[in-house]
């Protein structure tokens, strides 16, 4: 769900012809991943206090920082 000018637009997919409902949940649940909408939700359930925010955020940096250095051309 993405909001716009306080006006919310839910993810939809269309189902193709001849196509497996399977398939149209897979590609479904691959467009909610790249929109990260299901981690937006996870994240807002519950109050996050700003410090523990922080810390998370810190968290998520060195890990992308110690990724990026290790796979870095020597």
């Amino acid at each position: 769900m993405r909001c716009l000018n306080a006006q919310f637009f839910m993810t939809e997919v269309k189902l193709k012809k001849g196509e497996p409902v399977e398939r149209a949940i897979r590609r479904l649940k691959k467009k909610l991943d790249r929109e990260q909408t299901l981690q937006r939700f996870r994240l807002r359930r519950r109050f996050e206090k700003p410090s523990a925010l922080k810390r998370r955020k810190e968290k998520a940096a060195r890990f992308a920082a110690m990724l990026k250095a290790r796979y870095a051309d020597d």
